[in-house]
């Protein structure tokens, strides 16, 4: 049984120009997160979609309030739903231990609040140490 000791969530919006900088920091310039036209046309979504990892590092920041010393060795990371521009996201974050074990754990899920889609969830074992 896992016990929560922490948890933190924030909403953020992204736009399409938080896309279109991701691209260029990571070098991800696939047409699905940059071109609604092509998103619209070619994907099972109506425009252009968050970059994974664009929603990943919202994870990391929080884990860095919650435990600074910690990091996020990801055991699953899913994105059952997409994720698009100037959608309102809440983010929820939650360290945990299991019972008799003092190995911490993370959850974490974003949701889009208009209708309560989970576009990202994942599981990862914390490793204590500087970042």
């Amino acid at each position: 049984m896992l016990i929560d000791i922490q948890q933190s969530r924030r909403v953020h919006t992204f736009s399409q120009d938080d896309f279109d900088a991701f691209a260029r920091l990571s070098g991800d310039h696939n047409a699905i997160h940059l071109n609604g036209e092509f998103a619209a046309a070619h994907t099972p979504f109506r425009g252009p979609v968050a970059h994974g990892m664009l929603l990943y590092t919202v994870f990391e920041g929080m884990l860095t309030h919650l435990a600074p010393n910690a990091r996020l060795a990801v055991s699953t990371l899913m994105f059952p739903a997409p994720t698009y521009a100037d959608e309102a996201i809440e983010f929820s974050l939650a360290l945990s231990v299991a019972e008799g074990n003092q190995a911490r754990r993370a959850r974490f899920q974003a949701m889009r609040r208009a209708d309560g889609i989970i576009t990202c969830e994942g599981d990862a074992r914390l490793v204590e140490g500087h970042r």
